[in-house]
Order: structure tokens, then sequence, then C-alpha cells
């Protein structure tokens, strides 16, 4: 009986620092999140507003270059000179009209993630703290290996704090 409790007075301490590891799949919670769909709802919409309006503005240059195409025999040489650097201004603005919509595609892209990860790791701080975890660690992360026996997966716990 004095073994025994000795032995219990000596493993207390132990018990008393165990740690609580967990992970989580981030990528998963945020796939399920309605946000992360309405976000990339809105950024394929904006592709295609971008798209058309490339498209138009291709179209009116391919348009005026077969009028001049046709004409330009029978042109004086300054408006000619004109017309060619009107199309080489349209040619221009079609190229730069391009960078910017894709730097503006990915400026909306990015404000969008960023306020989505930002609530998913608060929802992990959250759970870290009610659970008394020391260390959740994200699985998407490419860790090469996680004991699911010594680690908790708080993956539905965390949806479940975002509603999902």
């Amino acid at each position: 009986m004095k073994k025994l409790f000795i032995m219990m007075l000596m493993l207390a301490p132990m018990a008393a620092f165990a740690q609580k590891f967990g992970h989580v799949n981030s990528q998963e919670v945020i796939q399920a999140m309605p946000e992360f769909a309405k976000a990339r709802t809105e950024i394929e919409a904006l592709t295609k507003q971008y798209e058309a309006d490339l498209k138009s503005m291709y179209e009116e240059l391919q348009k005026k270059g077969e009028a001049y195409e046709k004409e330009q025999a029978t042109l004086p040489a300054n408006i000619k000179e004109r017309r060619e650097k009107e199309l080489a201004e349209m040619q221009q603005k079609i190229q730069q009209s391009y960078q910017d919509n894709q730097q503006a595609l990915a400026q909306a892209q990015q404000e969008k993630m960023n306020a989505i990860t930002t609530k998913v790791l608060e929802a992990i701080k959250a759970i870290g703290q009610a659970g008394g975890y020391v260390y959740i660690m994200d699985v998407t992360g490419g860790i090469p290996y996680i004991s699911t026996t010594l680690s908790t997966d708080v993956t539905a716990e965390v949806k479940k704090k975002l509603g999902i």
C-alpha cells in the first residue's frame, strides 16, 4: 500500500504536465465555408467580366485593322501613319488592360481569402484555448507525419465553431 501511494505521488506531477496536441485540416474547413463558395463565385464573375471587356476591345482592334488594310492603298501617307499609330495604341491599351485585370483579380482573391483565413485561424485559436491544447498543427502544411494516437483531430470542432 505504501509503495502504491509513493508511485501515485511520483506519477501525479507527470499527469499535471501532460500536454494535448491537435491537428486540423484547414483546407477542408475553408472549402466547406459558405464564404469560400461566395468568394469563388465572385472571382469567377469578375474574371468573366474582364474577359468580356478584353474580347470586345480585341474585336474592335480587329475591325479597325481590317478596315485599315482595305483602305491602306488609297490613303495618303499622313493618314496611314495616324491610323497605324492608333492601332498600335489600341494594342498597347489591350495589353495594359490585361495586366491591370490580372493584378485586380489577384488582389481581390487575396483580400477575400485573407478574411476567410483569419476567421478560420480565430476559430482554431478558440478551440485550442477551450480545449487546453498546447499546439494545433495544420495538416495541409505538408507535415510528413502526425500521430493520431497522440494528437486529436479538431477539424470537426473548428467546423462546428464556424457554424458549418
